[in-house]
């Protein structure tokens, strides 16, 4: 396929905020596409980064949490994750941070393994997946007031089992388990 033929970029010509909070901001761009077609109402979700951690124990064992999520009704295994919304925080220090929080657990040898969009056609976000590697547990966990969650340590065997059951719904936490394990595969 020749360069030409790549789909090109779409041109913002007014942007509305329609909705603004902490946790729900949604605006309206109208944008003209390459061909010259104007779409008026474009509708974009914007969330700051988010992160998660599939975190190894140094006997080998993955950190898992399990929490009630409303939007669905159920309570599943999630990888420790949050949002990046501190000043002056990366985003790896924002994984280290929800990790030590969530679960106290901390330490290990991290590297990023992966970035991924929610919906990069309605969400403007990205999260930052990273994998850390010989944690151990340093502290208690150290929740929010809307937390509630249990800590999980399961072997290779489970967390396999965990995803491909259905146990962890959460896409974006589900697709760096299976990039491990494809690249443990090679």
């Amino acid at each position: 396929m020749k360069i030409e033929d790549e789909p090109k970029f779409w041109t913002t010509l007014d942007t509305k905020y329609l909705y603004n909070r902490p946790w729900l901001t949604m605006r309206q761009d109208t944008v003209q596409l390459p061909n010259g077609r104007v779409i008026d109402d474009y509708y974009i979700w914007e969330f700051p980064p988010w992160s998660n951690v599939l975190a190894i124990t140094k006997k080998q064992e993955f950190v898992l949490i399990r929490q009630y999520r409303h939007g669905i009704g159920k309570v599943c295994y999630e990888l420790p994750a949050g949002v990046h919304d501190k000043t002056g925080e990366s985003v790896l220090e924002s994984a280290q941070r929800e990790l030590l929080e969530e679960t106290g657990f901390g330490a290990g040898l991290w590297k990023p393994l992966m970035e991924l969009s929610a919906n990069p056609a309605l969400q403007n976000n990205i999260t930052y997946s990273f994998l850390a590697e010989g944690v151990e547990l340093i502290s208690k966990q150290n929740l929010d007031a809307t937390e509630e969650i249990s800590v999980h340590l399961v072997t290779i065997d489970e967390l396999r089992s965990i995803v491909l059951d259905g146990s962890m719904m959460q896409a974006l936490h589900a697709a760096p388990i299976l990039k491990y394990l494809l690249t443990l595969a090679r």
